[in-house]
């Protein structure tokens, strides 16, 4: 326990974050953002008291405060941070700070990286123990935690963190989506007010993954920007605000249904981590969260396994000796996953029923599984095999002999979605059941991978056990359900797939190695999808598949160079009836497969990069190395422009002062024409160019245009 100094700078990865630190309130978080370098503490307590608003007509005495958990009684007339009552009684907390405890990274500068603060409040009875802490990429990470240590139940209904973010970021950056089109990327005016986004179904689609404020003029290599993402795979809020006495925030945390949260006498409640990033660009804030999840104890080691879905190949069509086929074609092509998806349990020969019977089909499979997994072992390849544990079908032996372990209100059963509805796994009976079910398949056949699924909205998650709502718990036990998986079985890998991308989040991440991005594989639409996704996620989390010649959701039909450059780069699969290609694409199939192995190393751990390019009708990216001596680039022509030829694309995030060869990416059985201007090829293309990270970076190359749907591969190296 520390001194109780009034002020504390933290640093670490290149951030900075000073708090004032008062006896009588809660602590601010008064900066966050670049490193301030090694302030004295005399240079700290002035730019403290430099931060102190004056007082104004119209308000109170003293200054107002934005602490961590903003109050009424600090002056603070915005969204509070702690929502609570005891039956209506004792709402309004006012904390005074009685410990203080700070963390050291293993650095030679010796700052502090974290601190914790315990406050207390009398009046209400309760304690608030408040975390905060800098990663060693520099992100922020916040929670808080809120114990009842007064008489009688205390009600929660919401408690949010608050970050301060700065007056030149007039924007607010979000997404928004819909199911095969997640996390579109927008910008908004932050006027005076609220804008707010949440998660009321515990299913994300539509919801926002990151949200946040920039500059204007932000794109992904400049402009000031400062974005949150909360870590929990239920119910969410956050909030960007600004209010007329010149504060502007962002607030995050769980969104509590009423009754959620009751806390008996000596009771607590955490909130989900609040992660927040910041940085000149897009790019670098994204960084941050890239290098943070790469350094978990969690994060995947060994290099991600190419994998084949067999959904869009077969759907229900679970014959034997046509998934035999396609196990052998896969392997033939480099394929070291194969997945088994929907159809191979109970009476599930449709999406109508079955779900809840994890039981091995008898009718389908009557030799079991083993037939199917030993012929893909046999090949050197992973077996996986699809799951959805939190679902149940009212057509089910399950929801027959059980309908009350259906999340359901008394009066009526919610709306269906996909003919089914929610097990409610706070009852330990169901999770006993899906438990016990799940494990007995996975000790009956060798299964390495789990895709464990989500299809359908939590409405009206009523528990029959409680009549109170269950999004949190429900969470929770979702959580329980995977932790007792994975313990039963070490090794196994899960994907987190929610119609797609439904659950991308932090949270799901403890426990998951990989996301499906989206059920659209569609790559054109992909091109916004995994944009957006890599605001948070690296690119080895993110599950992107060659998709069928025509997509399944959006009729589209695509060549295979742009299919496979799209899946090139995340975690690279297949989703498609090899079946039905000829001889020609399986030959270059196999050769995209052996590329991404290849350049996979450097994928998967290098910077994740995107050009600002004036002209929309061009979507260039791409992955520099830890070393900055290699860097892939893809050079995608999405449409046609009202302009030509485009002007320069230029390639970010090279070593400024590093000449580098710049050529087409060429592998072995796959053909790389140089493109036509119209009266002749591109002059550098056979031989390539030799130029400076710098004049790469704020030059950029002209680059004649490719017909629409089309993409080309850049292998950039250091000379």
């Amino acid at each position: 326990m520390s001194a109780h100094p009034s002020h504390v700078l933290l640093r670490n990865g290149g951030t900075a974050a000073l708090l004032a630190v008062p006896r009588d309130s809660l602590p601010s978080l008064l900066y966050w953002g670049a490193d301030l370098g090694p302030l004295s503490p005399e240079e700290q307590a002035d730019l403290v008291a430099a931060q102190v608003p004056a007082v104004v007509s119209g308000g109170a005495d003293v200054p107002p405060t934005l602490s961590l958990v903003p109050q009424q009684s600090e002056g603070w007339v915005g969204t509070p941070g702690l929502v609570g009552s005891r039956d209506g009684l004792q709402q309004f907390p006012a904390f005074t700070a009685v410990e203080q405890t700070h963390g050291v990274e293993e650095r030679a500068e010796g700052w502090p990286s974290e601190i914790q603060v315990v406050a207390t409040d009398a009046g209400t009875g309760v304690t608030l123990a408040l975390e905060l802490g800098l990663t060693a990429s520099g992100l922020l990470r916040t929670r808080a935690t809120l114990t009842n240590t007064g008489q009688g139940d205390y009600g929660v209904e919401s408690l949010l963190l608050a970050l301060p973010v700065p007056a030149e970021e007039t924007l607010v950056i979000d997404q928004t989506g819909h199911h095969l089109r997640e996390r579109d990327t927008a910008f908004h005016e932050f006027s005076i007010g609220s804008h707010e986004r949440t998660t009321r179904i515990a299913r994300g689609h539509a919801a926002s993954t990151i949200h946040g404020t920039c500059a204007p003029g932000t794109g992904w290599r400049s402009g000031s920007t400062h974005y949150v993402h909360v870590g929990w795979s239920g119910n969410t809020r956050t909030i960007a605000e600004r209010d007329i006495s010149g504060f502007q925030c962002l607030l995050a945390g769980e969104l509590l249904m009423p009754g959620e949260i009751s806390l008996a006498t000596g009771e607590s409640y955490s909130t989900p981590w609040v992660c927040a990033t910041w940085g000149r660009g897009l790019d670098e804030a994204a960084s941050r969260f890239h290098a943070y999840l790469r350094a978990r104890a969690g994060h995947p080691r060994t290099p991600r396994p190419v994998t084949l879905n067999a959904w869009e190949a077969v759907y229900f069509d679970h014959s034997l000796p046509r998934l035999l086929d396609l196990v052998e074609t896969a392997a033939e092509v480099g394929v070291e996953r194969f997945v088994l998806d929907d159809g191979w349990f109970s009476s599930r020969r449709d999406d109508t029923s079955g779900l809840g019977d994890w039981v091995v089909s008898a009718e389908v499979w009557p030799d079991g599984l083993t037939p199917l997994a030993d012929a893909v072992h046999e090949r050197g390849m992973q077996f996986g095999l699809w799951f959805e544990p939190e679902m149940i079908n009212p057509d089910s032996e399950a929801a027959r002999a059980h309908p009350d372990w259906i999340l359901s209100p008394a009066t009526h059963r919610p709306l269906p979605a996909r003919s089914q509805q929610v097990i409610d796994l706070t009852n330990p009976q169901a999770f006993s059941h899906v438990l016990t079910q799940m494990l007995s398949v996975l000790d009956s056949v060798e299964v390495d991978y789990v895709k464990w699924d989500f299809n359908r909205d939590l409405y009206e998650a009523v528990s029959p056990l409680t009549g109170l709502p269950a999004y949190h718990a429900q969470t929770l036990a979702t959580y329980a359900l995977m932790d007792a998986v994975l313990a039963a079985h070490p090794g196994l890998e899960i994907e987190s797939c929610a119609g797609g991308g439904g659950r991308i989040d932090l949270g799901i991440l403890e426990r998951a190695v990989r996301v499906w991005g989206s059920d659209c594989i569609d790559p054109l639409e992909r091109q916004q999808i995994e944009a957006g996704t890599s605001l948070l996620l690296p690119p080895e989390m993110v599950g992107s598949h060659v998709a069928s010649h025509t997509s399944h959701t959006t009729g589209r039909t695509l060549g295979l160079t742009l299919r496979a450059t799209t899946a090139l780069f995340s975690h690279m699969g297949i989703e498609w009836d090899l079946a039905t290609a000829t001889t020609e694409e399986l030959t270059q199939l196999r050769s995209w497969v052996s590329l991404h192995k290849q350049l996979r190393g450097l994928l998967h751990s290098g910077e994740v990069v995107h050009c600002d390019h004036p002209d929309r009708g061009w979507w260039v990216h791409g992955v520099v190395s830890t070393t900055g001596d290699a860097a892939v680039f893809a050079l995608t022509r999405m449409r046609t422009s009202p302009v030509r030829p485009s002007p320069p694309l230029r390639l970010p995030g090279l070593l400024p002062d590093v000449s580098y060869r710049v050529a087409p990416l060429l592998a072995q059985g796959l053909a790389c024409a140089a493109p036509s201007t119209g009266h002749g090829s591109v002059p550098w293309w056979n031989d390539g160019l030799v130029l400076t990270g710098r004049v790469l970076e704020e030059v950029g190359i002209r680059f004649p245009d490719l017909p629409p749907e089309e993409a080309v591969l850049l292998s950039v190296h250091r000379i």
